[in-house]
């Protein structure tokens, strides 16, 4: 019986751990990487930082979602983030994975 608890513990771990990987690589597929970084700025914010701001809100994930879609300015400085070429579900995908990061 604890060979199987184990085992569906290490299964849930693999299945949470693949969702992570997922969105990372949707992140690199859409080049949401070539201006953004997880832990430090590069043109756009540190995806780490973007998360802290919006710790709590519970509207983020829709918010950030249309802004990844259309474009933007203003929150992060001058430099406008172009608008993306993703789906309404991409963005909501890419903006849950960005909030998660700590």
């Amino acid at each position: 019986m604890k060979a199987v608890h184990i085992a569906m513990m290490f299964a849930a771990g693999l299945g949470i751990s693949g969702q992570v990987l997922a969105d990372e690589a949707l992140a690199k597929a859409k080049n949401c990487m070539s201006c953004h970084a997880i832990d430090k700025k590069l043109v756009g914010p540190a995806y780490k930082d973007v998360a802290a701001k919006y710790k709590g809100d519970a509207g983020a994930v829709d918010k950030l979602a249309a802004k990844v879609k259309a474009g933007g300015k203003g929150v992060w400085g001058q430099i406008p983030m172009p608008p993306n070429n993703v789906t309404p579900d991409e963005a909501k995908k890419l903006v849950t994975w960005i909030l998660s990061q700590k």
